[in-house]
């Protein structure tokens, strides 16, 4: 649709926006087009503020959470219940559980969920590291909140196997969150209540079903 572009530049502009997740060559080319209309310097900021983001971001080492530092802030916050780790899959969902406010134990991101059609295994997130907390004699409950879809699910049974012998109270989200719905999608009243009525991991629809 846009194949005669006015400027190279401008094509290769549109060509890497058009890049990014849910992005078209016609949302592209609308960000783009609003970009030129902004003063250089504003524009510059914006290049700027990308670059450090990916050179300098980094993970914290203890929970796996993107951070500045080489703790995150609630890792390294001593009010923070340190018994109780919550395993999700991402930022997004640490994000949204935090703005319930109905949460204050630590977290572990495992960077993603077990997914065969999509090549994802469990070498390939940050599981091991689970087991070794879980492991540690220091944490009393893992909750697991992971989105309620075929994939979550079969990552929870995978992790529940896994540390099943460490004595460890193993919870996931009351069914309060849509069945095959995101954690980022729920509303914060819905989100905050299933962590507070969390459900021992046995009992749990998808522990009954295996």
């Amino acid at each position: 649709m846009f194949e005669n572009y006015p400027s190279k530049l401008l094509e290769e502009a549109v060509s890497r926006f058009s890049k990014l997740p849910g992005i078209g060559k016609k949302g592209a080319l609308r960000m783009v087009l609003h970009l030129l209309k902004e003063d250089v310097n504003t524009v510059r900021d914006f290049s700027l503020a990308i670059t450090k983001l990916r050179e300098h971001i980094t993970y914290c080492k203890h929970c796996h959470n993107i951070t500045d530092t080489e703790l995150c802030n609630i890792c390294s916050n001593p009010k923070r219940d340190y018994s109780i780790v919550c395993v999700v899959e991402d930022l997004r969902d640490v994000m949204a559980i935090e703005n319930t406010s109905q949460y204050n134990g630590l977290y572990h991101v495992l960077g993603g969920i077990i997914s065969p059609m999509e090549g994802i295994g469990p070498n390939q997130l940050n599981i091991t590291s689970l087991v070794d907390k879980a492991n540690s004699g220091e944490i009393a409950e893992v909750v697991m909140a992971l989105s309620t879809t075929m994939e979550g699910d079969t990552t929870i049974f995978y992790i529940s196997k896994k540390i099943n012998s460490s004595h460890v109270k193993i919870s996931t989200l009351a069914r309060g969150v849509a069945i095959g719905g995101d954690l980022e999608f729920a509303d914060e009243l819905t989100l905050g209540r299933s962590i507070v009525n969390r459900v021992p991991y046995e009992f749990s629809t998808s522990a009954q079903i295996r």
